[in-house]
């Protein structure tokens, strides 16, 4: 039988905080697990956004909505958010890594990176690291890093991350969400090392109709593009569809750290979630611990 949000287990006296908790995949998610019981902060960039988020969903939610200030490509705002988390909880049983951008034409984040590299990669490695003492002190607690099927053809270059040399907006959106998989799988291999009960995973929704795609769509202003999407639309699931691999991974008893959850059919775009395939660059520590290593570097870890 197919899971769904019936199936996630009670989720009061626990504390969730989900990235980009505004649209889409975030408010999905959020309304799942705040319908459940949980204190659920929306870590959103823009406030009128995430005031209007909490409205929408504190009809129907039985746990606590709080806002939670966060700008992924801001590097001082991610320590902020952070701080801010130990300020107001002595608890954090998931963070959902879920925000993200796509397919912009080449930007820089407040830190000079690569918009898309640092929104959706470096941000949630930042704010990962921040948060692991407190989220390793609250027993059953996990990480989901949400990527996309893009994963796939992703590949990080190495010798040019930022896009400075040579930018594709596709490409750096690939790059970003491999690299989403790789720090989820890694992050797994460093808790289980030190002993952590901590369990990281990653998660994708297959195709899922979000405003990811109208705001690519006008950012690369392509009538190929705006085509395509059309052509695709049957085959999107809504967005509360494809929060079900991200909210499988942070609550279903019997996921194990290191894991992809993902749709289960029609080659992981739609569908029941289940186990996914990861990308071969996901299998290999070397390059794993390459990117972890580069990634404190820029973050300015360690």
């Amino acid at each position: 039988m197919a899971w769904t949000v019936a199936d996630i287990p009670d989720q009061r006296d626990r504390v969730a905080l989900v990235t980009g908790a505004n649209s889409g995949l975030g408010l999905e998610t959020a309304r799942a697990l705040a319908n459940r019981g949980a204190t659920v902060l929306l870590a959103c960039r823009q406030a009128e956004r995430a005031e209007a988020a909490r409205g929408q969903l504190a009809a129907e939610a039985t746990g606590r909505l709080e806002i939670l200030p966060l700008d992924l490509a801001d590097l001082a705002s991610v320590a902020a958010a952070a701080a801010e988390v130990g300020r107001r909880c002595s608890r954090l049983d998931l963070l959902i890594n879920n925000a993200g951008v796509m397919a912009l034409p080449r930007q820089l984040s407040a830190d000079g990176y690569e918009r898309q590299f640092a929104t959706n990669h470096l941000g949630h490695f930042a704010l990962s690291l921040a948060l692991l003492p407190l989220l390793q002190g609250t027993p059953g607690s996990r990480v989901v890093t949400v990527t996309s099927g893009a994963h796939h053809f992703g590949r990080i270059a190495f010798d040019d991350l930022q896009g400075e040399t040579r930018y594709d907006r596709w490409r750096a959106y690939a790059q970003s969400k491999l690299a989403n998989t790789l720090f989820a799988l890694e992050l797994q291999e460093r808790l289980r090392a030190m002993g952590s009960a901590t369990l990281s995973l990653a998660a994708h929704p297959g195709v899922a109709r979000t405003q990811l795609q109208p705001k690519s769509v006008a950012a690369g202003g392509g009538r190929l593009e705006a085509l395509a999407y059309r052509l695709m639309d049957p085959l999107f699931q809504s967005a509360a569809a494809g929060a079900l691999p991200q909210l499988y991974a942070a609550t279903a008893e019997e996921v194990s750290g290191g894991e992809l959850i993902a749709p289960a059919s029609l080659a992981e775009m739609r569908g029941a979630p289940g186990r996914g395939r990861l990308p071969a660059a996901a299998t290999r520590p070397e390059e794993r611990a390459r990117l972890w290593e580069i990634s404190e570097q820029l973050c300015g870890i360690g």
